[in-house]
């Protein structure tokens, strides 16, 4: 049988070999700030998957407002399965229609963890409180939410995808 951790150690190390332009190319896919997707790519080769996550945390904390600007701009609102009720889907769009306007980016929330069933109330819920917020504060709630984007596209980057450059983001 063969060992749990082999899916990830395959994919760590075809990540930390790949050339650099695809390797950049695969971890834009995962924030879209260039200036962090360079910044892991050049601290190739992880060890593991944590060390991997922790340069992930700490290349997000240094997130410029700038670099923060350039990932959100290459965001897409998390919307819901077809399958969800018209009447869902135009709540959603409400909302992130008033989010946009109120803060200039899309709004982000990671949805890790949760069940489908759970993203429309989490969605929602997470717009209707952080529409209250001053502009610096969600700021640093929206950087905070890409952190932990940027880590659950990673983890699933080292764990499915077979080759870096044909990464596709876990949007």
């Amino acid at each position: 049988m063969p060992d749990a951790y082999e899916p990830i150690t395959d994919g760590l190390r075809r990540l930390n070999h790949a050339p650099a332009a695809a390797a950049e190319a695969a971890l834009l896919a995962c924030c879209a700030s260039r200036r962090w997707a360079l910044r892991l790519a050049a601290h190739r080769p992880y060890p593991d998957l944590d060390a991997l996550l922790a340069a992930a945390d700490e290349a997000s904390y240094d997130l410029s407002p700038a670099d923060l600007a350039e990932a959100l701009a290459d965001e897409r609102s998390p919307g819901l399965r077809p399958s969800a009720p018209q009447s869902a889907h135009t709540a959603l769009r409400a909302a992130h229609a008033a989010y946009e306007s109120r803060f200039g980016h899309v709004f982000v929330i990671c949805l890790e963890g949760l069940r489908p069933t759970e993203h429309l109330n989490q969605l929602l819920a997470g717009i209707r409180v952080r529409m209250t917020n001053e502009r610096h504060a969600e700021s640093a709630i929206a950087a905070e939410e890409l952190r932990r984007l940027a880590r659950a596209r990673l983890a699933h980057l080292v764990t499915n995808h077979p080759e870096p450059d044909t990464a596709v983001a876990v949007r």
